[in-house]
């Protein structure tokens, strides 16, 4: 864990908001583009951010928050709350969305999924590598940085406001785009949904705001040995890993309790998970707070 202090708040766009953390004790954790932090707010809400600033400031971070009307409580706390100088919490950056080498790159952003393409777009260019961002939104005045990657980027960047002129044709992007460039993208699920139809899937990186509709098998119950705390519990059917662990005096970190974020992980020692996780949980790693068991029992690293 980390400890900040809120530096600035600054408004970016319509119902949108940047935070600027700075570091108390000194220099913050380093990060790479595509990264989050967990922000622990003082309503005992803890919420995923992408890191939007400059790795190479290891000072402060900066993150976005978009005032979501049918807020569970995270970001309408952010918006009508915080203030510059509260102290706050933060966790030791996370990376499921890396930037990895490439020749070529398109970035497509919808709305605040601009916050971790921003790194990216800016890391590719300093590399020499040639890029160009899509970004889409409702109008120029809900999208945040938009000003911001203009003036730093010009050509490389094309904004879609959709009130003027109408979603971007992602076939088209597809058949102009080189065959060897690498395609990230982060926006609303139907966004993501109409990329993912007009982009080869191996050359296409995605991450979301929400995990995507799946089926699963019905749950089961099944049994977890804590491997050095050497109790077993039972996880029933209707409750997750995460919430038995955290009923029977063993909390574990999370988050979005989605399965998106990773911020529950845990380290499976023996058996074998049943991963229900949207981000790809490494070898010997499961989400507590989504997946379950295939086998009989799980020994986790608790």
């Amino acid at each position: 864990m980390q400890q900040t202090v809120l530096d600035r708040v600054d408004r970016v766009a319509e119902d949108v908001v940047s935070l600027v953390l700075r570091g108390a004790d000194g220099p913050l954790e380093p990060w790479e583009p595509g990264a989050h932090i967990d922000l622990h707010l003082p309503n005992w809400l803890t919420r995923q951010y992408s890191l939007c600033g400059d790795p190479a400031d290891r000072a402060s971070y900066r993150v976005a928050v978009r005032h979501d009307r049918l807020s569970r409580g995270g970001s309408e706390y952010v918006h009508l709350f915080l203030r510059r100088g509260r102290p706050l919490q933060v966790s030791l950056p996370r990376n499921h969305f890396p930037l990895v080498p490439a020749p070529e790159y398109l970035f497509l952003a919808g709305g605040i999924g601009i916050t971790p393409i921003l790194p990216m777009l800016r890391a590719a260019v300093a590399a020499g590598v040639p890029a160009k961002l899509v970004y889409v939104g409702k109008s120029v005045a809900t999208m945040p940085f938009a000003d911001e990657l203009l003036a730093a980027h010009g050509d490389r960047v094309r904004v879609f406001a959709t009130d003027e002129r109408g979603r971007p044709d992602f076939a088209a992007l597809a058949a102009e785009t080189g065959p060897r460039a690498l395609v990230y993208c982060c926006g609303p699920a139907s966004m993501l949904d109409a990329v993912e139809a007009a982009f080869p899937a191996g050359r296409l990186r995605l991450e979301r705001f929400r995990p995507a509709a799946r089926t699963f098998a019905p749950d089961t119950e099944f049994e977890v040995a804590c491997a050095r705390s050497g109790r077993t519990v039972r996880v029933p059917a209707d409750e997750s890993l995460l919430d038995t662990l955290t009923h029977v005096g063993y909390p574990v970190p999370s988050g979005c309790r989605e399965g998106v974020c990773g911020s529950c992980e845990l380290r499976v020692l023996d058996g074998e998970p049943e991963h229900r996780d949207d981000i790809g949980a490494p070898a010997g790693r499961m989400y507590a707070c989504v997946s379950r068991a295939l086998t009989p029992r799980l020994v986790v690293d608790l």
